[in-house]
């Protein structure tokens, strides 16, 4: 793994030194991230093992390492920014952060107002229940019935399946995964509708409340880093930088550890 990292170093080092060599006016993002030696990075924090929050209030998940290498090969210093999920889109297009990392799908919708370099990771939904039937359904049409109360992140691709699948379900949306989950924990919610990375951890994180999953994807949602429209030279650069990750195969590594291990689980609230 360490000469995996030094590659990826040198790999790196010179996509910035490529970068350096092309006019400001082709690489305004990717300039002024260099010029001012930070890289801010949007995320919402409450997204585990992708990004969360620990008890010490540190940020860490599987985002937080890659926005790290990220910010290390461009010998810049890494600032996260945490915030809804419903206003990190918002905050890219405005110019408050770089770019966003926050288990975000790369949907035709989203790439119509930003630019998306992945994916990085395969994911899908599923469900997190108390209920075994509901855990058990392989298609959404089987609970989409009124008696059944289904929560989603605000803004998310889940509650767009929601109302797409399960129109006849009574949805609420939530601003962060916790308050979702403890919705279903305490019976406010027949059950969350998620990315199933987040349905799968969720299990761990809660022992004993009865809490199951649906761990067979239901849709397909490739995840993906959300950069701004049409800055070519840091969606080229940010390309590049994924494509070593993953030939080195440093990015199956980073992911083996935040989904293959749950050692992590225990520095969380």
């Amino acid at each position: 793994m360490k000469r995996a990292r030094e590659i990826i170093r040198v790999l790196a080092a010179l996509a910035l030194v490529l970068a350096s060599v092309i006019p400001a006016q082709a690489a305004d993002t990717l300039s002024q991230i260099v010029q001012k030696k930070e890289l801010v990075v949007g995320t919402a924090g409450d997204m585990p093992p992708f990004n969360m929050t620990t008890k010490d209030g540190k940020l860490i998940g599987l985002e937080l390492d890659l926005a790290g290498y990220m910010a290390s090969a461009m010998g810049v210093k890494l600032k996260v920014q945490t915030m809804s999920f419903k206003d990190l889109l918002p905050a890219l297009e405005a110019g408050k952060v770089d770019m966003v990392m926050s288990q975000m799908t790369m949907t035709p919708r989203r790439n119509l107002k930003v630019a998306f370099v992945g994916p990085y990771f395969i994911s899908g939904k599923a469900f997190l229940t108390k209920n075994a039937a509901i855990a058990a359904a392989k298609k959404g049409e089987e609970i989409n019935r009124p008696t059944v109360t289904l929560a989603a992140l605000k803004g998310s691709t889940s509650q767009y399946f929601v109302e797409r699948i399960m129109p006849k379900a009574k949805l609420v949306t939530t601003p962060n995964y916790d308050e979702a989950v403890k919705m279903v924990i305490e019976g406010k919610a027949d059950a969350l509708v998620a990315d199933y990375p987040i349905c799968v951890v969720s299990v761990f994180r809660f022992p004993g409340k009865g809490l199951v999953s649906l761990i067979t994807p239901l849709t397909y949602e490739p995840i993906g880093i959300a950069l701004p429209a049409g800055d070519t030279q840091l969606i080229n650069w940010v390309e590049n930088f994924v494509g070593a990750l993953e030939g080195s195969g440093e990015l199956k590594a980073i992911t083996q550890r935040w989904l293959g291990e749950g050692d992590w689980l225990k520095q969380l609230p």
